[in-house]
């Protein structure tokens, strides 16, 4: 399997069916986790390229919103088959920009043709109903209309399906989109509008910017985009949700989480090691449902920490696009240094890390590959109690 399908370039923004090389003064490299090499450059859009989006959206919108349902969702027929088709060619990209593994990145995309599927069924899940007197003189009739202009926020971790949560929806309930991916993962939704230019939808009704703040900002701005939808860390969900709000958007604004799981003394131990290895160390942990703290009570504790000491020691960490690696990268050299700072600082307050040596070894081989450490002991009073730290997994014990 080939571990690069393209090369340096910059990357151009999909405004009104057509792909505009971007004015952007700022632009930033989008990096192979595995191997640090640049795959490309990207920009960060300005206010007035972003606008120039909205303005597309805006103008497809009326003609858009007037189409009948079952013409709305032919386009989505077509992108389920043209995904199929290219489905090992997107997952070699997610692959490259995002560093999971190629068999996750394929189950990714799985996931993203299944909303597609889902959305051709808009026909029947748009309708709404009516009924005759409900009280006197009074029947009731509900119907469910697009709101106009609406936009998505989406994160790194998931490049190819998250924005599925969203697009395929979106146009089949008549409205007209716009899509800012993550400028560290661009590239993933550059090849996907390439495939929506071949389903025949009008020009403006999907866009593409790529941008940071400013361009979020400019979304959440203008009063032609009516909704945005976001997934992301929680303090951008809380400002999003908040500067939408303030301008009278309808915003949907889902942030990360701290999931715990609770190992008690009678667990079928390889079982339960099993589940949550796969669970924690799955997407190198970047994903917002991966086990983030395993709890044991009272002598589950030595039982469970040896055994998902074990599991890590076995994975295969390395390259995604090489055969047999379980395990890629965290995203970025900075995510790999938080994890190890968090580490450190649990050190200094009495826990203990338990790290093997073969695991170690091979990560340490890589400049962004975070180690999949377990902690014990200790007060666990250190900065992992307030944050999402990717890539870090705690067992931490309480006397039942």
């Amino acid at each position: 399997m080939s571990t690069a399908i393209i090369t340096e370039a910059r990357v151009p923004q999909f405004i009104n069916g057509q792909w505009m090389e971007s004015n952007a003064r700022e632009w930033a490299d989008v990096l192979n986790p595995a191997t640090g090499e640049t795959l490309a450059k990207v920009p960060l859009a300005d206010a007035t390229e972003v606008t120039k989006a909205i303005d597309a959206a805006a103008a497809a919108y009326p003609e858009w919103r007037r189409t009948p349902p079952e013409d709305r969702i032919q386009p989505l027929f077509k992108l389920k088959q043209l995904l199929e088709d290219h489905i090992d060619d997107v997952s070699r990209l997610i692959t490259q920009e995002n560093g999971k593994t190629f068999t996750e990145a394929k189950a990714e995309m799985r996931r993203a043709i299944e909303n597609v599927e889902v959305a051709c069924g808009i026909p029947i899940m748009m309708q709404g109903y009516n009924l005759e007197d409900v009280a006197r003189g009074i029947d009731e009739m509900m119907i469910r209309q697009p709101l106009g202009v609406v936009a998505a926020v989406v994160p790194f971790n998931f490049p190819g399906m998250i924005a599925f949560w969203f697009l395929p929806y979106a146009i089949a309930t008549g409205n007209t989109f716009i899509l800012k991916p993550s400028e560290r993962v661009p590239l993933t939704m550059r090849y996907i509008y390439e495939l929506l230019e071949k389903t025949g939808l009008p020009k403006g009704v999907v866009n593409l910017v790529n941008g940071g703040k400013v361009a979020v900002d400019t979304l959440l701005d203008d009063p032609r985009v009516r909704a945005i939808s976001f997934v992301g860390s929680t303090p951008v969900a809380r400002y999003i949700y908040a500067r939408a709000g303030a301008n009278g958007k309808r915003a949907q604004c889902q942030g990360g989480a701290k999931n715990h799981v609770i190992v008690l003394p009678d667990a079928d131990m390889p079982m339960a090691t099993q589940i949550i290895a796969d669970s924690a160390f799955g997407c190198a942990g970047q994903r917002c449902l991966a086990v983030s703290v395993a709890v044991t009570i009272g002598e589950a504790q030595k039982t469970f920490r040896d055994s998902i000491a074990d599991a890590a020691a076995k994975l295969r960490v390395g390259n995604g696009l090489e055969d047999g690696v379980q395990m890629g990268p965290v995203i970025t050299r900075q995510s790999k240094e938080r994890v190890e700072s968090l580490i450190g600082v649990g050190e200094t307050q009495g826990t203990q890390s338990i790290r093997q040596s073969g695991v170690a070894i091979h990560l340490e081989r890589s400049s962004r590959t975070a180690l999949p450490l377990r902690s014990s002991g200790g007060q666990y009073r250190h900065q992992y109690r307030r944050s999402r730290a990717h890539g870090l997994f705690p067992v931490q014990r309480l006397e039942g």
